[in-house]
């Protein structure tokens, strides 16, 4: 049993997946803080921040401990969490007809061991359809997905091409942490 500590019903999803017994119960971290002129920086500056509130929260002592942080990038760009319907139209077509990169990084800590990752996963994205993108947006998926993506749901129709593992791209490389366990 490990403490996952994320709010993500997605990252919940891939452990349940995977057969690892968790709970569920974290401490929030202020992501808005962070400077960073790479996304790997970005999303491990992110994570070690997470970890460092949950880890005070909680401990090691009952459960092993799981964060993660997720980034995407394209053309360059940090592609963080959409604020808003505009923003998110933004970010998407940023990705239309480009590579994009998702950057997963996650700490597992227990009284063991302590595993730091950083994954990525790249995606050759087609062109988006101008009304399917209008729909995504009015359906509100977008939100709390970092770069308004979600490669499981509106982005799969559009994928070329893909290289890494889809559980890096959703939140979690589930595969990297079920060889350690």
């Amino acid at each position: 049993m490990i403490r996952l500590a994320s709010s993500s019903y997605t990252r919940a999803m891939l452990l349940k997946k995977a057969g690892i017994e968790f709970l569920q119960e974290s401490k929030e971290f202020d992501e808005d803080s962070i400077l960073a002129s790479s996304p790997k920086n970005f999303v491990y500056q992110a994570t070690l921040g997470k970890y460092e509130v949950n880890i005070e929260a909680f401990g090691i002592e009952d459960y092993p401990i799981l964060v993660a942080d997720t980034v995407v990038t394209a053309n360059n760009k940090i592609l963080r969490k959409a604020n808003s319907l505009e923003s998110a139209r933004e970010i998407l077509m940023t990705q239309s007809g480009s590579i994009t990169s998702i950057v997963t990084c996650m700490i597992y800590h227990s009284k063991h061991k302590k595993i730091i990752d950083i994954s990525q996963t790249d995606y050759l994205f087609d062109e988006f359809d101008k009304d399917d993108l209008e729909k995504y947006l009015r359906n509100g998926e977008w939100r709390g997905k970092a770069g308004a993506c979600m490669v499981e749901g509106f982005c799969k129709s559009y994928i070329k091409e893909v290289r890494g593992y889809e559980s890096t791209a959703m939140g979690l490389n589930t595969e990297l942490l079920k060889a350690f366990l």
